[in-house]
């Protein structure tokens, strides 16, 4: 059965960017919420059990019809959330280092024009969802979104970097200022990890 991933830091490490208890109760209780959702889902399908969290998201049209939306919201919820924590670090670079630097900059021409249309992209997600830097299923870096714990995986595109802008995810620092959340994340940014999901699939 599925596990919550030990999170790389403590509660109040990504402060005052991220606080404390935004982080706890983020992890402890909704990232657990989905963990716990998804093995109930699969508590009675023994057949499923051995699949890996991918497998599942990347093959939902073969689940039975029941439980499908389940995995589709809690075990996509389990993976943003999994691979959320590890993209953020109290020791950021504050900017991309390596491969990933020049390919941004070939593409978007400069730091700060990603950064722009990122945040932008993060901005206009309407309700709760996320913002992604992902390899889309042509092999091309771009700038995307997906509603609710949906995950590019599904949609045969790999993810690079993500932000969670779901309101849990801020709202007891930043309340309804969405933007004030998006901006404070860019110094929290673990990019020495992105490069090393970009080098992945690069």
């Amino acid at each position: 059965m599925f596990k919550l991933p030990q999170l790389p830091y403590f509660y109040d490490a990504l402060e005052p960017y991220i606080d404390a208890k935004t982080m706890e109760i983020h992890y402890t209780g909704h990232h657990q919420a989905y963990v716990n959702n998804l093995n109930a889902a699969l508590q009675n399908h023994p057949e499923l059990q051995n699949l890996s969290l991918e497998d599942l998201i990347t093959n939902l049209d073969k689940l039975p019809e029941k439980i499908r939306t389940e995995v589709r919201n809690n075990g996509g919820g389990h993976l943003n959330h999994s691979m959320f924590w590890t993209m953020m670090t109290k020791n950021s670079s504050l900017e991309p280092v390596g491969q990933l630097e020049t390919e941004i900059k070939k593409i978007w021409g400069t730091f700060e024009a990603f950064k722009e249309e990122f945040s932008n992209t993060a901005k206009k997600v309407f309700g709760s969802g996320w913002a992604w830097l992902t390899f889309d299923k042509a092999g091309k870096l771009i700038i995307t979104s997906t509603p609710n714990q949906d995950t590019p995986i599904s949609q045969d595109s790999q993810p690079i970097l993500g932000l969670d802008v779901w309101e849990h995810a801020y709202y007891l620092k930043y309340q309804n200022k969405r933007v004030d959340y998006i901006q404070a994340w860019w110094n929290v940014i673990n990019w020495k990890q992105i490069e090393e999901n970009y080098r992945k699939y690069a």
